[in-house]
């Protein structure tokens, strides 16, 4: 009788050391998080500026209250710089080519706007029409009839 009080006396203190271990590891978590102290949650961020030239890695800087600090970000070298990369549209299908001016134009909605960037519900981009006419597939040189 002796010796089952010993083992549930030995497993109570497991449960509670590991207990207390799992505790601790779960408040180490929410230490990580906070990692840099601010308690803020109303932060304003600016745009993406780039390190070099206008697209690839840069930083964006943001204030809460009279806290600051700088991100990491990066601008692809694909945007479209008229919307800012911030900004991210949903695009319909180019229209027809215009007789009159020579250029396709498309809308786009907006889908997000991250960082709180303020972006335009709706936006139109145009492009010049294409003066080649595209042909089907000629057959390949060495490939067919012989």
């Amino acid at each position: 009788m002796k010796g089952r009080m010993q083992v549930r006396g030995l497993l109570l203190l497991l449960a509670l050391i590991l207990l207390a271990a799992t505790a601790e590891a779960g408040k180490n978590k929410k230490e990580k998080a906070k990692k840099d102290g601010s308690e803020c949650e109303d932060w304003r961020w600016g745009p993406c500026i780039p390190n070099s030239k206008d697209c690839g890695l840069g930083y964006r800087e943001g204030t809460c209250k009279d806290e600051s600090k700088k991100l990491k970000c990066k601008i692809p070298c694909n945007w479209k710089k008229k919307f800012g990369a911030d900004c991210k549209y949903k695009f319909e299908s180019w229209g027809g080519c215009s007789a009159q001016t020579g250029v396709k134009t498309r809308s786009g909605i907006l889908k997000k706007a991250l960082y709180n960037a303020q972006c335009e519900e709706i936006v139109y981009v145009t492009k010049p029409c294409s003066s080649k006419i595209k042909s089907k597939s000629k057959a390949k040189k060495g490939k067919g009839k012989d």
